[in-house]
């Protein structure tokens, strides 16, 4: 996993309220090579028309879209099934953070796993953010998980990041759990030792 610290980026306003996994990624591609990247398949039906080519009107493929590292997304975005492609198509497609009201309780968690930081903000400010993006396209935004703030542009203010401290602990170094738990391996190996010590039929 990819260490997260901080991120300044434009953003892309993605809407649909209840935006689901199956819309994230269709189920058909989740046996898809990871190797060949799950970006190909980030938003694949409601991004494109009914003879399959991409529609300019979907955010992302706007010109410049590419550049964004920061979604901003509707309520409970993420819903729906487990599937942890969702978030992998996310990641391949260079996307770091994720800006909602709201999110699906297993996405969320599975995009902590992958690095992905999910930001909750009152659904008054990410409107207001919406609209400040529709004026100003070009405007950033700074995820900055080390301080535990979100920078949002014009007069929107500073918000508090709110992720569970293991969570934020794994992302700022770049460890997904068994790595993080690899880091203790001296205390556990000393406390091993005592323990067999005080209990030694343990090793029989």
């Amino acid at each position: 996993m990819r260490a997260f610290i901080r991120e300044t980026s434009s953003v892309v306003f993605v809407p649909g309220v209840n935006c689901d996994t199956d819309q994230i990624i269709p189920a058909r591609f989740i046996k898809a090579d990871r190797e060949e990247g799950y970006d190909q398949f980030l938003f694949h039906d409601i991004r494109r028309d009914a003879d399959g080519a991409l529609d300019p009107d979907f955010p992302l493929n706007r010109p410049g879209a590419e550049k964004a590292r920061i979604l901003l997304v509707e309520d409970n975005f993420g819903c729906g099934s487990s599937r942890e492609g969702a978030v992998y198509a996310l990641v391949d497609a260079g996307i770091r953070a994720l800006i909602a009201p709201s999110f699906g309780d297993i996405f969320c968690n599975n995009a902590l796993k992958n690095g992905v930081v999910p930001v909750r903000l009152p659904l008054a400010v990410c409107e207001a953010l919406a609209d400040h993006l529709a004026a100003n396209p070009e405007a950033q935004v700074t995820v900055d998980l080390a301080a535990g703030l979100v920078t949002l542009p014009g007069e929107l203010g500073s918000h508090a990041i709110v992720i569970a401290p293991f969570a934020r602990e794994c992302i700022l170094k770049g460890l997904d759990d068994i790595e993080m738990t690899l880091t203790y391996m001296d205390r556990i190996t000393a406390f091993e030792a005592a323990r067999l010590t005080d209990v030694p039929w343990l090793a029989r």
